[in-house]
């Protein structure tokens, strides 16, 4: 690509294959490919661990090659392995909320006021229900909560 070439504006899909064998700290990310913001979930994430300094730096680096500086990440303190105020991500400042917005949620904020939400897929989920969740998660007509989606897509421990 040449500096006349204008960036490509298809969206960036992960192929299933990379579901299969990925380690903490690489960002499993989808969003969703419409710029209407219809549905309740902008996207869908799989964190690989409950490691917020792991984890939450590829996702930002990911997002702010899609939507531009990220400035804030609210997270549900209860689902996350000790959450700092702040991280530095690619020299720039991100700050980190903690509140009850559910462990099924990620709210990130671009620049003043301009907020997504992302589905968060259960680190343990096999690659099959990732994949299935995350693909509805970003349907463009998707009107079901994360929280629904999950209990929907993800298999329920056998019962004793």
């Amino acid at each position: 690509m040449t500096d006349a070439d204008p960036p490509s504006s298809l969206p960036r899909l992960l192929p299933d294959e990379i579901h299969r064998a990925v380690g903490p700290g690489t960002a499993l990310l989808r969003l969703e490919t419409t710029g209407a913001r219809q549905s309740l979930l902008d996207g869908a994430w799989w964190p690989r661990s409950r490691d917020v300094e792991r984890e939450l730096p590829p996702l930002i680096t990911a997002l702010t090659e899609h939507l531009g500086p990220v400035t804030r990440v609210g997270l549900d303190a209860s689902a996350w392995n000790g959450i700092p105020t702040r991280l530095v991500v690619d020299d720039r400042v991100v700050h980190l909320d903690s509140f009850s917005v559910g462990d099924d949620t990620v709210l990130i904020t671009r620049g003043d006021n301009d907020h997504f939400s992302l589905m968060v897929v259960p680190p343990a989920a096999t690659p099959e229900a990732a994949r299935t969740a995350m693909a509805r998660a970003v349907h463009a007509d998707n009107a079901t909560q994360a929280a629904g989606i999950l209990l929907a897509e993800l298999p329920r421990p056998p019962v004793p």
